[in-house]
């Protein structure tokens, strides 16, 4: 690991062409993308909530000794409800962000940083002005404005820099958050709330002998994610939550910018999962671990009722194997291996409390979409993941901007069937030849593809989706140690597509025109080409 030090794509094709063994760069050269003004508060917008976000360079004090420099989001509230923008204590994250379903929300962002910069609000259904599209950066000194109504359900969303070719290296900096909103739904249900409701943001990070931030600028890093060697959980190493003995409700981000996790506690408590991105499941369930991909979010329940005081609970991730192929685990710089167990949090019983708290049966009503209402029942939209000669593509192709395919353009409110799948071919992925063991992926074909073999998080931006049916084809040994912590049943705006798997999702496109990024939430992949857009007319 190196000083921190942006990786340009020009950095990442010297790497590849060192590759020989593995073939010349397929990947769409960089490109200028056309920008659009910053926008301005309207008139005709009158907010119930106003805030200002600053992107900053600033230090902190994350290790022992010199403090850290990082890029953050600094929020100061102009007008609405107090707990609309909450800072995090000791933390280089932004402030935590409260909105309820109905509110009309102006947000100012200003970039005092030493590039151009947007910000994306990570499952927030809103126009593509306000999506923080790449085309919307702006530049050191200037002041975008989004202006939205809060049109999504109750739960736990986020927001981070969606910059052209910068996403990871901007993310990685510090510059993300989380956002929550609340519904009326929601509210009957009396879930545990205040200091005994808590969000908790994991991120891996490296740092060097000077508690700096340390990046990798290689073609390692550029193909297969960056993995850090150190867990920080909302900004903090070794993070001891302390807590009374009953219920808690724990809401968890995974804002790291590659690293898989698979939550699970380390007396095997069960887990006890209420909701996921896109909020409240129907009912409850029981999972012995839930896997926790890049952007993906889930809601939990954690009763310590019963736990003596001086009790410990520590988080762990566990082991697993597949996401990733044996190339990238053998080249992994980081202390932490993927799939290897390490911890991440610490909960520690510190008071008893009489209080109780009983979970209710029923938690939401999910809509779900019938047969009738989606509009290519027998023609789903594909979206083929390739990884090929250091080529990332989405459908065969890389990003390019206003390079919008036939089947990309999708009419406006309309329900749409996905298909989500590696691509096969002479290198694909779900062949035969399975290389089996710890480090074989689940799916691997023959030659390099299958070495390359690894699991994607994939990210729709505008209204959240169902996931309808999710078949394997590959190493069921590898899959069956992640499959268990898998949830299907509420609303996603970002799924793990593992090797082997083919997955079908229905979303709906409504009431916004315009074009919406698809993506992999693996960021260094995103900034690499893997994205393309709908648009939607």
């Amino acid at each position: 690991m190196k000083r921190f030090r942006p990786l340009t794509r020009r950095g990442f094709l010297i790497g590849a062409s060192a590759a020989a063994t593995i073939g010349a760069p397929a990947l769409g050269q960089g490109h200028a993308m056309r920008r659009i003004a910053p926008n301005r508060a309207s008139d005709a917008f009158t907010p119930d909530v106003e805030l200002e976000l600053i992107c900053k360079r600033d230090e902190t004090s994350i290790l022992t000794g010199k403090a850290t420099r990082v890029w953050r989001y600094v929020g100061n509230l102009i007008k609405g409800p107090p707990n609309a923008v909450t800072a995090l204590p000791d933390a280089y994250l932004g402030p935590l962000l409260r909105f309820t379903k109905g509110q009309k929300v102006r947000i100012r962002l200003r970039n005092e940083l030493p590039e151009e910069t947007v910000t994306h609000w990570h499952g927030l259904h809103v126009p593509m002005l306000m999506d923080g599209h790449p085309t919307a950066a702006i530049d050191p000194g200037e002041t975008y404005v989004y202006e939205f109504e809060i049109r999504n359900r109750a739960g736990m969303y986020f927001y981070h820099p969606h910059t052209h070719e910068k996403t990871a290296t901007q993310v990685y900096r510090g510059l993300a958050g989380a956002l929550m909103i609340e519904d009326e739904e929601e509210r009957a249900l009396g879930l545990p709330s205040g200091e005994f409701e808590i969000p908790l943001v994991i991120q891996d990070r490296s740092f060097d002998r000077d508690n700096q931030l340390a990046y990798g600028d290689d073609m390692h890093t550029s193909m297969f994610g960056f993995y850090g060697d150190r867990v920080l959980v909302n900004g903090r190493c070794n993070l001891t939550l302390d807590v009374a003995s009953r219920a808690y409700r724990l809401r968890i981000l995974n804002g790291s910018n590659a690293r898989i996790y698979k939550l699970c506690w380390d007396d095997r408590t069960p887990l006890t999962v209420i909701g996921v991105d896109g909020g409240l499941l129907e009912k409850a369930e029981t999972r012995p671990y839930v896997m926790l991909a890049p952007a993906e979010r889930v809601d939990l329940i954690v009763d310590f009722s019963g736990r003596p005081q001086g009790a410990k609970l520590t988080m762990l991730s566990g082991e697993f194997y597949g996401l990733i192929p044996p190339m990238a685990q053998r080249m992994m710089g980081s202390d932490l291996a993927m799939g290897e167990e390490f911890p991440l949090f610490t909960a520690r019983v510190t008071k008893t409390s009489t209080d109780s708290w009983k979970l209710p049966e029923k938690l939401s009503t999910i809509r779900r979409f019938r047969k009738d209402e989606i509009a290519n029942l027998d023609d789903p939209i594909p979206i083929a993941i390739t990884m090929a000669r250091m080529a990332m593509f989405l459908n065969g192709r890389p990003y390019g901007h206003d390079d919008i395919q036939p089947r990309e353009r999708i009419p406006v409110d309309t329900t749409q069937l996905i298909e989500i799948f590696h691509e096969r071919g002479g290198m694909g992925m779900m062949g035969g030849g399975m290389m089996r063991g710890r480090m074989g992926g689940m799916g691997m074909g023959m030659g390099m593809m299958g070495m390359m073999s690894m699991a994607h998080p994939i990210h729709l931006h505008g209204q959240p989706f169902e996931i309808i049916e999710r078949s394997f084809e590959g190493d069921e040994d590898a899959y069956a140690s992640v499959r268990d912590g898998l949830i299907d049943s509420g609303l996603k705006d970002t799924v793990l597509v593992a090797p082997g798997e083919r997955l079908r999702i229905v979303k709906p496109f409504g009431d916004f025109k315009g074009r919406f990024m698809y993506h992999c939430h693996n960021l260094e992949h995103e900034d690499a080409g893997m994205m393309r857009e709908f648009s939607v007319e």
